[in-house]
Order: C-alpha cells, then structure tokens, then sequence
C-alpha cells in the first residue's frame, strides 16, 4: 500500500481517533498549487511585525544597507532549503506536524514539541493580533481624526478598541474553515506591496531624491570595521533564521496540502527569495525615508503611514495590513496553535474549540504585548523561541532522514497504545534528552553574557546540537 492510500484509510477513520484536526488529507484534499504555498511566505514576511523585525534590524546593528540586505536574503535561502527538508514528509504522507514528531519522540513523546509550538504559535498569535490591531488603529485615526485618551497598559482607549475588533475578526474568519482562509490569503497578500510601493514613492519625493543615499548609509556606525559589518550581517542571519523558525519546524502543517513536491518546492522557491529580496528593499528605503524625512527611526509602518497626513493612503495602508497580517496570523500561528492543543486530546478537542482556546491565550498575550513582553526587546524575543524550539528540528530530520531514510509507518503514527513509534512507554527517550540537553544550551546563547558571541548562531546550535546528541542517544539506546 502507497504512503497516499493509506493516508486515504486512516482518513476514513480506521486509524485516527482524533477527529478531522489531525487526520492525514485525503488525494481530493491536496489542492494547494506553488502559489498558495507562495502567499504562505508572502504573508508571513509582509506582515507588520515582520516589517517592524526587519526595520529594527537596520537600526539595532549598525551595519550598511547592503550589509543588512545580504543577510536578509541569505536567511530566506537557508530557510528555503530547511523548510523543503522538513516540509516533505508532510507533503509525501499527508500528516501535520504534531503526528510527525511521534516518529522521532514517540506517540506520547510528541505531545512536549507539539505543545511547545503551540505555546509559541500562541504567542505569536497574540503578537500579530496586536501589531494588526495597530492597522486598524490607523483607519480610525485617519477617518475620524480622533485623539486615544490617556493609556492603560500601553494602549489607548482606540487602541484597546481596535484591538477587540482585530481579536474577534480572527474568531469569524478560523469560524468558517481551512478553505476560505487560504481564499482570504491568497487575495490579501499581494496588495501589501502597493501600499509599501505607494509610500516609497511618498518618501521619495519628500527626501529630494535622496533616499538611495540615505539606505545605504544611514544606519552604518561612522566608526564600524570589517569586523563589525561581519558580526552584524551573521546577527540579522541568525535573528531572521530564529523568525522563521516555528514555521520551519511545522511546515508539515502546510506542505500536507500541497498538491505534490515540486508544488511545495516551487512555492518555497518563488516565496522565500523572491518575498525576502523584495520586501527587504522596500522595508529599507521606508525606514531610511522616514529617517531622513521625519527625523525618527520608526519601525511600524502604520506609524509612517500616519505622519504622511494622506488621509487616502491611511485607508488604504490600513486594510491592506490589517488583511495580510491577519491573514499570516491564522495560517503560520492559528493552525500550528490549534493542532497542538488538538494533539493533548484529540478525541475530546475539536478544530473549533481548540481555536477557541488559542483565542483566549491570544487575547491576554497581545493585551500584554506593548506593556511588557516588548521590552526584552524584539531581537531577544525572536531568538529565544527560536532556540526552544531549534532542536526539534535537528531531532525531527536526523530522525527522518537518517535513521528512517524517509520512510515511515503511517498506521503506526496513530497507534497511541503501541506500534513502532510507541517505544514502549510512549516516549523516546533519546530525543527526550537529546532536546533537554541543546535547547537548555542554546537559550543559554541568547541570555548568557559569557556566551553572547554565539547569539547570532542560537538556532542553527541548537538544530546542530539537537541532531547530533539525538543521534548519539539513539544508537546507545538501540545497543543498551
């Protein structure tokens, strides 16, 4: 029997208790052709914190323009090929990611990763309702003219307001299902780019011409070296690795839809490059703009967009973000978020109420965004859910295409009282530790000052490390 047909049982509910959330996609499922995994990237890159990282990365190293933009691009590249390595059993098998890693942890053993990329989906979940509700923020302040009033928390009396809308626009929109979402991304992604186009322009004229100058120069440290242009460009490489990271571990989640793999490879090809080239150039002459024109290094557009006065571009700009990042938000940290609460008790918690859950997280995590969780600092944050999560990976691909050799025993996966991948107890305890041991020390990069000259490295360590103690523990296991 083929990895498909017998995806194709398991779907029919011979195999999987768990209900639709993680059952394998059915042949008539796979529908998603190299666009739709295309506007995955494009929205996930185009969303308003993703345009407040990248900006913040120009300011944060003191590098030059091109210095920040080659390590933009060089971190879509290395994302591209690991997403390709950990999309494919997705894509072959049809499974998401939480059913994924019972191969490599065990039946019970998965539940740790599956929650941990929950917690962080969450997370960003909330995150990305915040920095969306900012969009909307906009739209009130550019139609109406009105003031916020006196902050609580951070956040204005409009500000709170657009963010219960924002909050609750996610809830109707996960409400009606998988395939109006992709619907909803695939039409909103793509627009982002003429409002970022529109005000470029808006810049451009404003600064006399002289914002090519400005990007390339503006940022750089008067008295930086070599050496300082190296540690920045390998610091912008290793925060945007760590971005990307929670995606990288799950791309199942995505790649299972695809309709083959040259789709999923075609799509991560166009979206990663492309998006990262793209709207890494755009994001540099915005934030060097607004530098030179308005005298302040801002790092949300919707705050550029409002010094404009153009009350037409604040419209605009403002639905425009508001859909991508939406849009971003429900399919990169709503889906993974919802799947892992899912695998806790499958037979008990469906798509809808796990959403449900995931929403109310949401709602405290992005209320508490702007008064607490952003003063670690955007990068800091960034880099730590990055090397949490960073040896799943390692463990994951030495596991599938090391000691599996990409074959996989798709009844076993769902076979929660024993099988293959139940490893007695339900738990793999060479992954186990293999994890405990790396992502204790790559966290330990990110915080330890002793330890600070291999932050910029803290994914790719603890994806190494991951990989190579798994592997160790495993062939002491198989010989004990």
């Amino acid at each position: 029997m083929t990895a498909l047909q017998e995806s194709q049982v398991t779907h029919e509910g011979t195999l999987d208790p768990s209900g639709n959330v993680l059952n394998p996609v059915r042949a008539d499922e796979k529908t998603w052709g190299w666009f739709a995994i295309f506007n995955v990237w494009a929205n996930d890159i185009q969303s308003l914190f993703g345009y407040s990282l990248v900006a913040s990365l120009f300011i944060s190293y003191g590098v030059g323009g091109w210095t920040a933009f080659a390590a933009l691009i060089t971190a879509g590249l290395f994302t591209m090929w690991m997403v390709n390595l950990s999309g494919a059993p997705g894509e072959r098998y049809g499974i998401p990611y939480p059913v994924l890693a019972r191969a490599s942890l065990g039946t019970q053993g998965a539940k740790l990763p599956a929650i941990l990329r929950a917690v962080v989906a969450v997370f960003w979940y909330g995150v990305q309702v915040y920095f969306a509700s900012t969009a909307v923020a906009l739209l009130i302040h550019s139609v109406t003219g009105m003031e916020g009033g006196t902050p609580i928390m951070g956040l204005t009396g409009v500000d709170w307001v657009s963010f219960l809308i924002v909050w609750g626009l996610h809830i109707v929109i996960f409400w009606r299902g998988m395939n109006w979402i992709e619907t909803f991304l695939n039409v909103a992604g793509p627009f982002v780019y003429l409002v970022m186009v529109g005000l470029v322009i808006v810049l451009w004229q404003r600064s006399d011409g002289q914002l090519l100058q400005a990007a390339a120069t503006i940022f750089a440290n008067p008295e930086g070296t070599l050496a300082t242009e190296i540690a920045g460009f390998i610091a912008i490489v290793g925060t945007m690795v760590a971005y990307f990271a929670a995606v990288m571990i799950n791309f199942s989640d995505f790649s299972r839809f695809a309709r083959d793999k040259r789709a999923m490879k075609t799509g991560n090809l166009a979206g990663l490059p492309f998006n990262m080239i793209l709207f890494s150039a755009l994001a540099l002459l915005t934030t060097a703009g607004a530098a030179v024109v308005y005298g302040e290094e801002m790092i949300n557009p919707a705050e550029i967009v409002e010094r404009t006065d153009s009350v037409l571009l604040g419209v605009i700009a403002a639905i425009t973000f508001l859909a991508a990042t939406v849009g971003i938000n429900l399919v990169a940290n709503f889906i993974p978020a919802v799947n892992g609460i899912a695998n806790l008790a499958p037979e008990k918690i469906s798509f809808r109420k796990a959403g449900l859950i995931t929403s109310a997280f949401a709602l405290v995590i992005g209320g508490f965004w702007n008064s607490f969780i952003s003063q670690v600092g955007i990068g800091g944050f960034v880099n730590t859910l990055g090397a949490v999560l960073a040896p799943v990976f390692g463990i994951m691909i030495v596991d599938y295409y090391v000691h599996r050799r990409q074959e996989l025993r798709l009844a076993d996966l769902y076979d929660t009282d024993g099988g293959l991948y139940h490893y007695g107890n339900g738990w793999n305890g060479a992954a186990v530790k293999a994890f405990a041991v790396a992502a204790i020390f790559s966290v330990m990069t990110v915080w330890v000052p002793n330890l600070s000259f291999l932050s910029g490295y803290a994914w790719i360590i603890g994806a190494i490390l991951g990989g190579i103690l798994f592997h160790a523990f495993a062939k002491r296991q198989a010989t004990a």
